[in-house]
């Protein structure tokens, strides 16, 4: 049944956000959350999205046409986050629903996590702290805990986009070569960084470090599977702060057990979260962190904010400021019954 117009619209939130973020929400929305620190469930946010106008969802939350079908009011889904593969966007589009994101203000944040996976790799930090704390540093060794030099590497940047641009610039710092492979030439960058831009397989041969920066889609999954290890140098150390999903875990696992490449940090990894018991996370060179790439106090608070924008923009009947399927908004789509029949 239609809203009052004197009511407040609904939105259900899925996890707790900043408070300026939800502050803005409230102030103009009827709010319900998830407050747990766990994912909502499916069929609990399936029962949510029924009841409401909008939702402001993470990048753990499903949001496919199992819930559109039952969401008849939903009027714009806001994602905070800059990927949106958790979202079914055709489903959306066929809907007239609008999908906002939050592009561009975690890249920076993204690009110093990766950088600081890239180094506490190269120099085995987790494990030399792990030796303090065992109690087996007895005095100093031309030997103890020997690292890789970062500075005059080889860097490859698998996806050019604003991410990889900000950690090959913080590579020129280090005077480090920097290559690239993506689906097009990023000639900005190229011009900014100098890096250069070659084919994957020239990346992954020449590179004594790798880090991913590509979106995950049906050419990205699995994208470093055992043969493309199998290319790198044993001294390769792989990075990934993109999506967990574009490395074949098994097959990482077997190049770190057996040295086949020196180390891997991870910000992202398939499954996620990592049970305890992974076999990764027993390897000295497999360093794992949950997911934190954008977790400054800063750009997790304009990261909300830029949602809930977005949300709010929806939900009064205007463009979203950031809209990853614009074409909602065009008056020669099909109309939603007639999208959901194909």
């Amino acid at each position: 049944m239609p809203l009052n117009k004197n009511m407040k619209q609904r939105v259900y939130i899925t996890r707790q956000i900043p408070e300026q973020a939800m502050s803005r929400l409230a102030d103009s929305c009827e709010v319900r959350i998830w407050d747990e620190d766990s994912a909502v469930p499916s069929h609990i946010l399936i029962q949510e999205a029924a009841q409401v106008e909008g939702i402001f969802c993470l990048l753990t939350d499903r949001i496919d046409s199992t819930l559109l079908a039952a969401a008849n009011q939903l009027k714009v889904v806001s994602n905070m986050a800059v990927g949106y593969d958790n979202i079914d966007i055709p489903a959306c589009t066929a809907r007239r629903i609008p999908v906002g994101n939050t592009p561009g203000v975690l890249t920076e944040t993204t690009a110093d996590l990766a950088w600081a996976l890239l180094m506490a790799c190269a120099r085995r930090l987790p494990e030399a702290e792990q030796f303090v704390k065992d109690g087996k540093w007895v005095t100093w060794g031309p030997m103890l805990m020997t690292g890789l030099d970062v500075y005059g590497a080889t860097l490859g940047i698998i996806g050019m986009g604003r991410i990889g641009a900000a950690l090959a610039r913080r590579a020129g710092g280090f005077s480090m070569r920097v290559v690239y492979s993506d689906r097009q030439r990023n000639e900005t960058a190229e011009r900014e960084t100098g890096a250069r831009f070659v084919d994957l397989d020239t990346l992954l041969a020449e590179s004594d470090f790798i880090s991913l920066h590509t979106s995950l889609n049906e050419t990205t999954h699995h994208l470093i599977d055992a043969q493309r290890l199998s290319r790198m140098k044993p001294t390769t150390i792989l990075i990934n702060t993109a999506r967990g999903s574009i490395i074949e875990p098994d097959a990482l696992y077997d190049a770190l057990s057996q040295r086949k490449i020196w180390a891997a940090g991870l910000d992202v990894i398939e499954p996620e979260p990592l049970p305890g018991d992974h076999p990764l996370l027993k390897l000295p060179n497999c360093l794992v962190v949950p997911h934190i790439a954008s977790a400054s106090i800063a750009t997790r608070t304009r990261m909300a904010i830029m949602a809930a924008e977005n949300l709010l923009a929806g939900l009064r009947g205007e463009a979203l400021p950031n809209c990853v399927n614009p074409q909602v908004y065009r008056t020669d789509l099909s109309s939603p019954d007639q999208g959901n029949q194909t």
